[in-house]
């Protein structure tokens, strides 16, 4: 299971799960820094089990910023494929709306090759109102595994959540 949530509750959730496995999707270098800090101080192996993918949440390129890219999927599918699932694995950004629920959604694609995609995305906004995966990075994770559009779509029957929020209250994905 993949949980998901805010930078602001990262250490709650990594030690309420029991996770070992942890990917950002934030560009700041002084948040992850202070939580990479806060995470060894739990006894956590930030060097093996952290993956860190700089990045702004936007949808085009925009001067100063970093879109995702194909490089950020690349290694958060190659990150993911090397997860045991012995314990859960905690996906978060910022607010955790739209890229980490959008790196959730791609890695359970990843794992689950022949799991229908608008199966896994309706999984997803049922453990989340909040979300809103972002369409950048859905439509490289889509490419990038070989998916046809399918995950692009899928994720864009969701439509805009019922429910806005400047922060997620941390879900859980579940797709097995």
């Amino acid at each position: 299971m993949i949980r998901v949530c805010s930078i602001a509750r990262l250490q709650e959730v990594v030690s309420t799960c029991g996770a070992r496995h942890v990917v950002s999707l934030v560009r700041d270098d002084e948040l992850i820094t202070r939580e990479r800090a806060l995470l060894e101080k739990q006894g956590f192996d930030v060097a093996a089990n952290h993956l860190w993918l700089q990045m702004d949440d936007i949808a085009d390129a925009i001067d100063g910023l970093i879109a995702p890219g194909q490089e950020h999927v690349e290694k958060l599918v190659d990150f993911a494929q090397r997860w045991d699932r012995a314990a859960p694995m905690v996906v978060h950004c910022y607010a955790g709306i739209s890229r980490s629920t959008a790196a959730a959604f791609i890695a359970a694609c990843a794992l689950s090759p022949g799991r229908d995609e608008k199966e896994i995305a309706v999984r997803l906004r049922r453990a989340s109102p909040t979300a809103m995966p972002n369409t950048r990075l859905v439509k490289l994770g889509d490419t990038f595994l070989g998916r046809k559009g399918r995950m692009v779509e899928a994720v864009g029957l969701l439509g805009y959540p019922a429910v806005g929020a400047y922060e997620a209250a941390p879900f859980e994905l579940k797709w097995d």
